[in-house]
């Protein structure tokens, strides 16, 4: 389950916002849930699904403790593909760099849902299961945070951030 499951977990906590020194501590305590739970999976939704439920619940409970602790969370970290030209490499960290603060423009349940969506392309049925809303409501969440990052992206582009 590790093997099949880890690098989706360890790309999915840090986009719902665990700051990324804290992503392999919230990862392992996934990773306990799945092994504690794994029995009672009735398979009502597919298994990366449930796995999703237990990724979003673990990472709301460190933001909070994170937040009792008073520590700022960590900007949300994409690693960049492999690029083995210079140049290439430095376009597409600026473009994460974007993104990433464009994503921390939505609100958590928008960033949540464009997340799951966009990113790591679960069905809506699969992202309203994950987030506990009905499916009106994450496609609701998601218009709401398209919209924002075309706004975004239109700012940038007039400031000459992004081409």
């Amino acid at each position: 389950m590790f093997e099949q499951y880890a690098g989706y977990v360890l790309g999915l906590l840090p986009r719902l916002g665990v700051a990324e020194a804290d992503v392999d501590d919230v990862a392992q305590e996934v990773f306990v849930a799945i092994h504690g739970n794994l029995a009672s999976f009735q398979g009502r939704s597919s298994l990366k699904t449930w796995i999703c439920g237990i990724c979003l619940r673990k990472a709301h409970g460190q933001r909070r403790s994170a937040a009792r602790r008073g520590a700022r969370l960590a900007a949300l970290h994409r690693e960049p593909a492999v690029v083995h030209d210079a140049e290439a490499r430095l376009l597409e960290a600026e473009q994460a760099a974007l993104l990433e603060q464009g994503l921390r423009q939505l609100s958590l349940a928008q960033r949540t849902v464009f997340v799951l969506y966009e990113v790591q392309e679960l069905s809506m049925a699969e992202v309203a299961e994950a987030v506990g809303c009905p499916r009106f409501t994450a496609y609701t969440r998601l218009h709401s945070a398209r919209r924002k990052m075309r706004l975004f992206f239109e700012r940038a582009r007039a400031q000459g951030r992004y081409a």
